[in-house]
């Protein structure tokens, strides 16, 4: 005889992983006020990457250069850690990643090359994007990103 629908195999399995899945939610829901507030950070800091990338395309094109084809994903939960939302910055092998975390700080990541090691970092301690050492820091951030994008 075989076995019903309700004990198979896969349906223990989604049981186990449903059961999982809610253990999870009920140990994060004291971060869901701070991964709110990163992703609010990554997406100001998003918009304010994306009108620079937007602004340097727009000069380098009206001076004669080609176009980079600079990508800015959008934000998305960090590819290590559960409560801080990531943005990365891509043109061919040249990749930097912004981090924003749920106990209120940013990460700058790179840049670097993907597949390679990531580095260097640079952390500050705030989820102001109006923060004036953190807007310094993307800035230089942002300088050495398309010094290696655009090397020769």
């Amino acid at each position: 005889m075989s076995a019903s629908p309700a004990s198979s195999p896969e349906t223990s399995l989604r049981e186990r992983l449903a059961r999982r899945g809610r253990e999870f939610a009920a140990r994060e829901a004291e971060h869901a006020e701070g991964v709110a507030s990163a992703r609010r950070c990554a997406e100001a800091l998003r918009a304010r990457v994306c009108e620079a990338v937007e602004a340097f395309e727009r000069a380098a094109a009206e001076a004669g250069g080609s176009p980079l084809g600079i990508e800015v994903s959008a934000p998305r939960l960090d590819d290590k850690h559960v409560r801080s939302v990531q943005f990365d910055l891509r043109r061919g092998r040249n990749v930097a990643i912004v981090t924003a975390k749920s106990r209120g700080d940013v990460t700058l990541v790179g840049p670097f090359h993907a597949g390679k090691t990531e580095g260097p970092c640079a952390s500050y301690r705030t989820h102001s994007p109006d923060d004036a050492e953190l807007a310094r820091g993307l800035a230089a951030f942002l300088e050495r990103f398309l010094d290696e994008a655009t090397a020769p």
